[in-house]
Protein backbone atom coordinates (compact mmCIF):
# COMPACT_ATOMS: atom_id res chain seq x y z
CA UNK A 1 0.00 0.00 0.00
CA UNK A 2 2.66 2.44 1.12
CA UNK A 3 4.10 2.00 -2.38
CA UNK A 4 0.97 2.25 -4.06
CA UNK A 5 0.65 5.71 -2.74
CA UNK A 6 4.16 6.67 -3.14
CA UNK A 7 3.62 5.71 -6.88
CA UNK A 8 0.63 7.70 -7.20
CA UNK A 9 2.09 11.42 -5.53
CA UNK A 10 5.20 10.19 -8.27
CA UNK A 11 2.22 10.13 -11.43
CA UNK A 12 0.58 13.08 -10.09
CA UNK A 13 3.98 15.01 -9.85
CA UNK A 14 4.59 14.11 -13.51
CA UNK A 15 1.26 15.35 -14.85
CA UNK A 16 1.71 18.32 -12.53
CA UNK A 17 4.82 19.09 -15.16
CA UNK A 18 3.02 17.96 -18.04
CA UNK A 19 0.07 20.21 -17.20
CA UNK A 20 2.54 23.49 -16.77
CA UNK A 21 3.62 22.93 -20.28
CA UNK A 22 0.57 23.93 -21.31
CA UNK A 23 -0.63 26.64 -19.19
CA UNK A 24 0.31 29.97 -20.23
CA UNK A 25 0.08 32.16 -16.92
CA UNK A 26 3.13 32.57 -15.14
CA UNK A 27 3.80 32.64 -11.45
CA UNK A 28 4.90 36.23 -10.02
CA UNK A 29 3.44 37.99 -13.28
CA UNK A 30 2.91 41.37 -11.18
CA UNK A 31 6.45 41.52 -9.84
CA UNK A 32 8.19 41.68 -6.62
CA UNK A 33 4.89 42.90 -5.17
CA UNK A 34 4.39 45.83 -2.30
CA UNK A 35 7.88 47.26 -1.46
CA UNK A 36 6.36 47.75 1.95
CA UNK A 37 4.96 44.59 2.40
CA UNK A 38 8.49 43.03 2.06
CA UNK A 39 10.00 45.21 4.89
CA UNK A 40 6.59 43.91 6.98
CA UNK A 41 7.18 40.51 6.50
CA UNK A 42 11.37 40.70 6.96
CA UNK A 43 10.93 42.90 9.99
CA UNK A 44 7.97 40.37 11.49
CA UNK A 45 10.32 37.45 10.78
CA UNK A 46 13.11 38.73 12.54
CA UNK A 47 11.47 40.09 15.08
CA UNK A 48 8.86 36.64 16.01
CA UNK A 49 12.37 34.63 15.77
CA UNK A 50 13.85 36.72 18.48
CA UNK A 51 10.68 36.76 20.83
CA UNK A 52 9.13 33.15 19.91
CA UNK A 53 7.79 32.54 23.50
CA UNK A 54 6.33 36.32 23.74
CA UNK A 55 5.02 35.88 20.06
CA UNK A 56 3.36 32.03 20.84
CA UNK A 57 1.65 33.64 24.13
CA UNK A 58 0.40 36.64 22.66
CA UNK A 59 -0.78 35.28 19.19
CA UNK A 60 -1.25 31.65 19.67
CA UNK A 61 -2.27 30.73 23.06
CA UNK A 62 -6.69 31.42 23.57
CA UNK A 63 -7.20 32.16 19.40
CA UNK A 64 -10.98 31.48 18.75
CA UNK A 65 -11.10 28.10 16.78
CA UNK A 66 -14.67 27.30 15.25
CA UNK A 67 -15.83 23.92 14.41
CA UNK A 68 -18.47 24.19 11.93
CA UNK A 69 -20.09 20.67 11.44
CA UNK A 70 -19.01 17.11 11.67
CA UNK A 71 -19.80 14.46 9.27
CA UNK A 72 -19.36 10.54 10.69
CA UNK A 73 -18.59 7.99 8.33
CA UNK A 74 -18.59 3.84 9.03
CA UNK A 75 -14.80 3.94 10.53
CA UNK A 76 -13.66 8.14 10.91
CA UNK A 77 -15.09 11.35 11.97
CA UNK A 78 -14.63 14.43 9.53
CA UNK A 79 -14.94 18.14 11.03
CA UNK A 80 -14.89 21.24 9.52
CA UNK A 81 -13.33 24.25 10.88
CA UNK A 82 -12.45 27.79 10.71
CA UNK A 83 -10.89 30.75 12.65
CA UNK A 84 -9.52 33.91 11.45
CA UNK A 85 -5.46 34.02 10.95
CA UNK A 86 -3.68 35.80 13.36
CA UNK A 87 -1.72 37.28 10.70
CA UNK A 88 -5.01 39.38 9.94
CA UNK A 89 -5.51 40.35 12.98
CA UNK A 90 -1.99 41.40 14.07
CA UNK A 91 -0.78 43.07 10.30
CA UNK A 92 -3.75 43.54 8.53
CA UNK A 93 -4.05 44.19 4.98
CA UNK A 94 -1.10 41.72 4.33
CA UNK A 95 -3.67 38.61 3.34
CA UNK A 96 -6.08 39.36 0.72
CA UNK A 97 -9.42 39.15 1.78
CA UNK A 98 -10.47 35.79 0.83
CA UNK A 99 -7.51 34.21 2.51
CA UNK A 100 -8.09 35.81 6.37
CA UNK A 101 -10.41 32.98 7.56
CA UNK A 102 -8.22 30.04 7.81
CA UNK A 103 -10.36 27.13 6.85
CA UNK A 104 -9.08 23.29 8.40
CA UNK A 105 -10.80 20.10 8.20
CA UNK A 106 -10.10 17.53 10.96
CA UNK A 107 -9.97 13.55 10.12
CA UNK A 108 -10.37 11.31 13.12
CA UNK A 109 -10.56 7.93 13.49
CA UNK A 110 -13.12 6.14 15.62
CA UNK A 111 -11.04 3.35 16.97
CA UNK A 112 -8.09 4.99 18.62
CA UNK A 113 -5.16 1.65 18.84
CA UNK A 114 -3.66 3.72 21.82
CA UNK A 115 -5.10 5.78 24.87
CA UNK A 116 -2.44 8.56 24.16
CA UNK A 117 -4.52 10.28 21.30
CA UNK A 118 -2.22 11.44 18.53
CA UNK A 119 -2.47 13.58 15.30
CA UNK A 120 -0.85 15.00 12.84
CA UNK A 121 -1.41 18.41 10.81
CA UNK A 122 -0.40 18.36 6.92
CA UNK A 123 0.39 21.30 4.81
CA UNK A 124 -0.39 21.29 1.57
CA UNK A 125 2.21 21.38 -1.27
CA UNK A 126 2.48 23.38 -4.77
CA UNK A 127 -1.22 23.29 -6.26
CA UNK A 128 -3.03 21.24 -3.43
CA UNK A 129 -5.71 23.03 -3.40
CA UNK A 130 -8.94 21.79 -1.14
CA UNK A 131 -8.46 18.92 1.48
CA UNK A 132 -9.13 15.65 -1.35
CA UNK A 133 -5.74 15.05 -2.06
CA UNK A 134 -4.15 14.74 1.63
CA UNK A 135 -7.42 13.40 3.26
CA UNK A 136 -7.58 10.34 0.77
CA UNK A 137 -3.97 9.79 0.24
CA UNK A 138 -2.98 10.74 3.90
CA UNK A 139 -5.30 11.20 6.57
CA UNK A 140 -7.74 8.54 5.51
CA UNK A 141 -4.76 5.63 5.76
CA UNK A 142 -2.83 6.63 8.60
CA UNK A 143 -6.56 7.14 10.76
CA UNK A 144 -7.66 3.54 9.52
CA UNK A 145 -4.31 1.67 9.59
CA UNK A 146 -2.33 3.57 12.29
CA UNK A 147 -5.28 4.63 14.30
CA UNK A 148 -3.90 8.73 14.12
CA UNK A 149 -6.06 11.26 13.57
CA UNK A 150 -5.09 14.03 10.81
CA UNK A 151 -5.51 18.00 10.49
CA UNK A 152 -5.50 19.31 7.12
CA UNK A 153 -5.03 23.21 6.74
CA UNK A 154 -6.12 25.07 3.94
CA UNK A 155 -2.83 27.37 2.86
CA UNK A 156 -3.88 31.11 2.14
CA UNK A 157 -3.61 31.63 -1.64
CA UNK A 158 -5.18 28.12 -2.35
CA UNK A 159 -8.63 26.57 -2.94
CA UNK A 160 -11.32 28.55 -1.15
CA UNK A 161 -9.03 30.55 0.06
CA UNK A 162 -7.65 32.36 -3.38
CA UNK A 163 -8.31 35.96 -4.65
CA UNK A 164 -10.92 36.04 -6.77
CA UNK A 165 -8.43 37.06 -9.70
CA UNK A 166 -6.13 34.21 -9.30
CA UNK A 167 -5.85 31.49 -11.63
CA UNK A 168 -5.31 28.20 -9.98
CA UNK A 169 -1.98 28.60 -7.78
CA UNK A 170 0.20 31.13 -9.93
CA UNK A 171 0.73 33.46 -7.18
CA UNK A 172 0.38 37.43 -8.50
CA UNK A 173 3.65 38.59 -6.62
CA UNK A 174 7.08 37.26 -4.94
CA UNK A 175 5.46 38.76 -1.65
CA UNK A 176 2.51 36.47 -1.65
CA UNK A 177 4.85 33.60 -1.25
CA UNK A 178 6.54 35.14 2.32
CA UNK A 179 2.99 36.25 3.18
CA UNK A 180 1.63 32.73 2.61
CA UNK A 181 4.44 31.52 5.08
CA UNK A 182 4.15 33.81 7.77
CA UNK A 183 0.55 33.08 7.80
CA UNK A 184 0.93 29.33 7.74
CA UNK A 185 3.54 29.85 10.97
CA UNK A 186 1.03 31.40 13.27
CA UNK A 187 -2.01 29.45 11.64
CA UNK A 188 -0.43 26.26 12.47
CA UNK A 189 0.34 27.21 15.80
CA UNK A 190 -3.34 27.65 16.52
CA UNK A 191 -3.94 24.72 15.46
CA UNK A 192 -1.37 22.78 17.33
CA UNK A 193 -2.46 24.85 20.31
CA UNK A 194 -6.02 24.08 19.61
CA UNK A 195 -5.18 20.06 19.81
CA UNK A 196 -3.43 20.47 23.20
CA UNK A 197 -6.77 21.73 24.36
CA UNK A 198 -8.48 19.04 23.18
CA UNK A 199 -6.70 16.32 24.77
CA UNK A 200 -4.28 15.12 21.92
CA UNK A 201 -0.97 13.82 23.73
CA UNK A 202 1.56 13.38 20.48
CA UNK A 203 1.50 16.06 18.02
CA UNK A 204 2.89 15.91 14.38
CA UNK A 205 3.51 18.12 11.77
CA UNK A 206 4.05 17.27 8.01
CA UNK A 207 3.61 17.84 4.10
CA UNK A 208 5.00 17.33 1.18
CA UNK A 209 7.64 19.18 -0.91
CA UNK A 210 6.67 22.45 -0.09
CA UNK A 211 4.30 21.85 2.34
CA UNK A 212 7.11 19.66 3.87
CA UNK A 213 9.30 22.78 3.87
CA UNK A 214 6.20 25.08 5.59
CA UNK A 215 6.01 22.29 8.46
CA UNK A 216 10.31 23.12 8.69
CA UNK A 217 9.69 26.49 9.05
CA UNK A 218 6.46 26.24 11.34
CA UNK A 219 8.10 23.58 13.58
CA UNK A 220 11.01 26.49 15.05
CA UNK A 221 8.25 28.81 16.36
CA UNK A 222 6.47 25.75 18.43
CA UNK A 223 8.05 25.89 21.86
CA UNK A 224 6.63 22.68 22.93
CA UNK A 225 7.35 18.74 21.79
CA UNK A 226 6.40 17.89 18.32
CA UNK A 227 7.42 15.62 15.65
CA UNK A 228 8.00 16.73 12.22
CA UNK A 229 8.13 15.09 8.81
CA UNK A 230 8.96 17.11 5.77
CA UNK A 231 8.87 15.05 3.00
CA UNK A 232 10.27 15.98 -0.62
CA UNK A 233 11.52 18.97 0.29
CA UNK A 234 15.13 21.05 1.21
CA UNK A 235 16.05 24.20 3.16
CA UNK A 236 15.02 26.17 0.46
CA UNK A 237 12.87 25.97 -3.05
CA UNK A 238 14.75 28.27 -4.82
CA UNK A 239 16.19 25.51 -7.21
CA UNK A 240 12.75 24.75 -7.53
CA UNK A 241 12.15 28.07 -9.77
CA UNK A 242 15.65 28.42 -10.76
CA UNK A 243 16.64 25.19 -12.14
CA UNK A 244 13.38 22.75 -11.33
CA UNK A 245 9.98 22.29 -13.00
CA UNK A 246 8.87 26.12 -12.37
CA UNK A 247 12.08 27.76 -14.42
CA UNK A 248 9.68 28.53 -17.50
CA UNK A 249 6.72 28.99 -15.27
CA UNK A 250 8.64 32.57 -13.70
CA UNK A 251 7.58 35.79 -15.15
CA UNK A 252 11.40 36.47 -15.31
CA UNK A 253 11.58 39.96 -17.46
CA UNK A 254 9.14 41.35 -15.07
CA UNK A 255 11.17 40.38 -12.26
CA UNK A 256 14.56 41.72 -14.16
CA UNK A 257 12.73 45.30 -15.37
CA UNK A 258 11.65 45.79 -11.41
CA UNK A 259 15.68 44.42 -10.00
CA UNK A 260 16.37 47.77 -11.64
CA UNK A 261 14.78 49.96 -9.42
CA UNK A 262 17.34 50.65 -6.69
CA UNK A 263 14.42 50.38 -4.21
CA UNK A 264 13.51 46.92 -5.15
CA UNK A 265 17.35 45.73 -5.52
CA UNK A 266 18.34 46.94 -2.33
CA UNK A 267 15.34 45.41 -0.41
CA UNK A 268 15.04 41.99 -1.72
CA UNK A 269 18.99 41.24 -0.89
CA UNK A 270 18.30 41.87 2.70
CA UNK A 271 15.22 39.32 2.77
CA UNK A 272 15.34 35.83 4.19
CA UNK A 273 13.46 33.40 4.39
Amino acid sequence: REISRCKIIFWMSRADRVYRTFVPVKFFSKGWGCLETLRKIWRWQVDYSRHRDDYYRRIVLDHDVKIDESHAREDLEILNGHFVSPLAVHEPGLLPSESEKARFQVVLPKKWKSQSRSICLHLAGTGDHFFWRRRNLMAKPLAREKGIASILLENPYYGIRKPKNQLRSSLHHVSDIFVMGAALIVETGVLLNWCRQQGFQSLGVTGVSMGGHMASIASCFWPHPLAVVPCLSWSTASCVFTEGVFRDACAWPVLQEQLHVSDHSSLIKQVTF
